[in-house]
């Protein structure tokens, strides 16, 4: 990993976003027999994330401000994605670079939302369709197929069953990570294995703000400094919906306006603390 990859210099490459996802809402239902854990959750995504690039070649980079905290792997899911979709559908080698935006292991679905735009990128090379992936990305994570069509939905069972919802396009948001990792399987643990019922119906908004998100608690207990994220977005003003994302440690604010999330993005600066403004889309 992290070699410069070997290129065709003639041909420009294919490029990618791998937008980040939020859990407006995140209902864990119960354990199953299988490992996994059966939820409801209103996946929303957001205009910012990381890049993948591909050309015909060979090797891997990682670039972009958070590259550092993927140096020395000797796997990931953007490889990963890259060798089932040639088993699938033949092709390669590629060069593959990822431009790294968004924080590791931070709830909002950085490593399943570059192996989703892996998969789109080399579908785009050798003209397969969307809905033709959609095997490979099941198998690769239970977040990576709703990252894979990227519209906001209803996800159920992993995550994996999706119905698509009317979303909330360009609703001002903000997001705040207080530069820790934290474990998704520690917080899945963690999980107290008490069903609070299932998300209800209506539109979006108020399904999100009717929600909760089940792994806070352990994720809290996990990683004290979420609390501090959520006391500063919850005493903004403008501030819609706070909440965790996912397992954490990311945490979101929906604002009434976007001078709102600009005002709230200086106040909650502090050292160490990654904090973005963006919309939904």
């Amino acid at each position: 990993m992290d070699r410069v990859p070997s290129t065709d210099p003639s041909f420009d490459p294919i490029a990618e976003p791998a937008r980040a996802k939020l859990n407006l809402a995140l209902h864990v239902r119960a354990r199953r027999p299988d490992g996994y854990h059966e939820l409801e959750t209103l996946f929303a995504f957001v205009d910012l994330g990381d890049i993948v690039r591909i050309r015909p070649g060979n090797g891997f980079t990682v670039t972009g401000p958070f590259a550092g905290a993927l140096q020395g792997e000797g796997d990931n899911l953007v490889m990963r994605a890259a060798a089932r979709f040639a088993e699938r559908f033949g092709g390669g080698p590629w060069a593959i670079e990822l431009e790294k935006h968004l924080p590791v292991a931070s709830g909002i679905g950085g490593g399943s939302a570059d192996a989703a735009a892996t998969l789109r990128a080399l579908a785009r090379l050798q003209g397969v369709t969307i809905d033709a992936l959609y095997p490979i990305a099941d198998a690769l994570g239970s977040d990576v197929p709703a990252c894979l069509f990227g519209v906001t939905a209803l996800g159920t069972g992993r995550g994996e069953r999706l119905d698509p919802i009317e979303g909330l396009a360009g609703q001002p948001v903000l997001m705040v990570n207080p530069g820790v990792g934290v474990s998704t399987a520690e917080v899945f643990r963690r999980w107290d294995g008490v069903d609070r019922g299932p998300i209800g119906g209506g539109g979006l908004l108020d399904r999100a703000r009717a929600g909760r998100n089940d792994l806070e608690p352990p994720a809290r207990a996990i990683a004290p400094e979420i609390d501090a994220v959520l006391a500063a977005l919850d005493a903004l003003p403008g501030v819609i919906l706070a909440r965790m994302s996912g397992s954490g440690a990311t945490c979101f604010a929906l604002f009434d306006s976007i001078e709102a999330r600009h005002g709230a993005a200086l106040a909650v600066a502090r050292p160490g603390w990654w904090v973005a403004e963006t919309a939904l889309v």
